[in-house]
């Protein structure tokens, strides 16, 4: 057996043996205090740590919200895209010309409609992300509005 390992190495060695070490897969706060000082981690780096994860972990729940608001507009769009185009072919041919206009309707709006999918099914990269911050800043403000909204309205109705 090797006497140093790397920390990443470590770390998930230390991750089996408290896996292995609880049955549910649950720590206690406590046990994670126990744990934590039996490795030499003060208490405000574990604290500190618990923060940084809290915060990670909203933000990926974050994600997931946007990446589903993200395929609901998709869809409202592709749900409209079927819609007209569908009416614009029957118009197409109760006029009697065939398809001729409405294919390049269709396609035009097709390529708009692709292009939607690969923004909407790729979530990586810079364009996400400066939408990411730009709906959750949104969000956030409006969460915001509405706190103060209803504090103001529990004001009025107590009667100040």
């Amino acid at each position: 057996m090797n006497d140093l390992y790397p920390s990443e190495d470590a770390q998930q060695i230390l991750q089996i043996a408290i896996a292995r070490q609880t049955e549910a897969g649950e720590l206690s706060r406590d046990q994670l205090l126990e744990i934590a000082s039996e490795l030499g981690i003060p208490e405000d780096t574990l604290w500190a740590a618990e923060q940084e994860w809290l915060s990670q972990r909203g933000v990926a729940q974050d994600q997931q919200t946007f990446d589903a608001y993200r395929r609901q507009k998709f869809q409202h769009h592709l749900v409209r895209y079927i819609a007209v185009n569908l009416f614009l072919l029957l118009l197409n041919l109760l006029i009697g010309e065939g398809f001729s206009w409405s294919l390049y309707v269709l396609l035009g709006w097709g390529l708009g409609l692709a292009l939607h999918a690969w923004s909407t099914f790729q979530p990586k990269g810079f364009k996400y992300e400066e939408e990411f911050q730009k709906w959750r800043r949104r969000r956030q403000f409006k969460e915001s509005f509405n706190s103060l909204l209803n504090r103001f309205l529990k004001i009025q109705k107590s009667g100040f």
